[in-house]
């Protein structure tokens, strides 16, 4: 690993070095020659070589001014094109066609860059991203258990989403704190029903999960009462971890119609 650049605490930095693990992340995102590509945080090019290998061009996405000039200095723009700045302000929908997105995310941003890159699910071919694994397990995480919560709703409604394998410490150069994990995510609109308004329906989610200890009545007061919650079916009494992804989009259309 180079020393010349020391991973800064503020963007996240812990860089990729095993080589079966960046093997394994090139052979699940699955590159064909043409496809558009695009890496969040190249770092140091542990990954982007590699896809650089199989793709005809890549985009990548960097924040960091002086990995921007390394990777300036180390491929020509005709191969790789560098879209520079904060990946949370980034527009995907600005490449063209539908896309594959991978990265090593920086775990102090992950939650928003993951929310951010759900609003382009419908560019998006596949996503492939190294996270801290307990993100990874909220992701998919079932109804009625610990990890299951506002994250897992919101990717869930649109996202098919696989933890693929574990990736110890010991991969990075500075080595993270925490066991990471590769997760792939696959667009799947209407998985769960279809929200006829998709900010009331993550407004509702937020809400419901204010305050996990409390039930979905005491959360949602003001909100829905007991006789919509008896509408459709739905104990009032049950915590918000309790609802399948499903009785979200059905209470967030009812409650949409009934304001109709």
């Amino acid at each position: 690993m180079s020393s010349s650049h020391i991973p800064r605490k503020r963007f996240g930095q812990n860089f990729l070095q095993d080589a079966r693990v960046i093997e394994d992340i090139v052979r699940a995102v699955g590159p064909e020659r043409d496809d558009t590509v695009i890496e969040i945080g190249p770092g140091l090019g542990a990954i982007t070589e590699p896809l650089l290998d199989r793709l005809n061009h890549l985009h990548v996405a960097e924040i960091d001014r002086d990995i921007i000039a390394r990777l300036k200095g180390r491929f020509s723009p005709e191969r790789l094109t560098i879209h520079e700045g904060d990946a949370l302000a980034f527009d995907f929908g600005s490449l063209p066609g539908r896309i594959k997105i991978v990265g090593n995310l920086p775990y102090n941003i992950s939650t928003p860059l993951l929310f951010h890159l759900a609003s382009f699910a419908d560019k998006v071919i596949d996503m492939h991203f190294m996270l801290q694994k307990e993100v990874v397990e909220r992701m998919v995480a079932e109804p009625s258990t610990a990890d299951y919560g506002r994250l897992t709703v919101m990717l869930q409604y649109r996202f098919e989403m696989e933890n693929l394998f574990i990736v110890p410490p010991g991969a990075f150069y500075p080595p993270p704190k925490v066991d990471s994990a590769v997760v792939r995510m696959i667009p799947n609109p209407g998985r769960c029903g279809v929200a006829s308004d998709e900010h009331q329906f993550a407004e509702l989610v937020a809400q419901a999960f204010g305050q996990r200890r409390k039930t979905l009545r005491n959360n949602l007061k003001g909100i829905a009462d007991d006789a919509d919650f008896a509408v459709l079916g739905i104990d009032p009494g049950l915590r918000p971890e309790n609802l399948a992804v499903a009785d979200y989009v059905r209470l967030a259309n009812h409650l949409k119609a009934k304001a109709d």
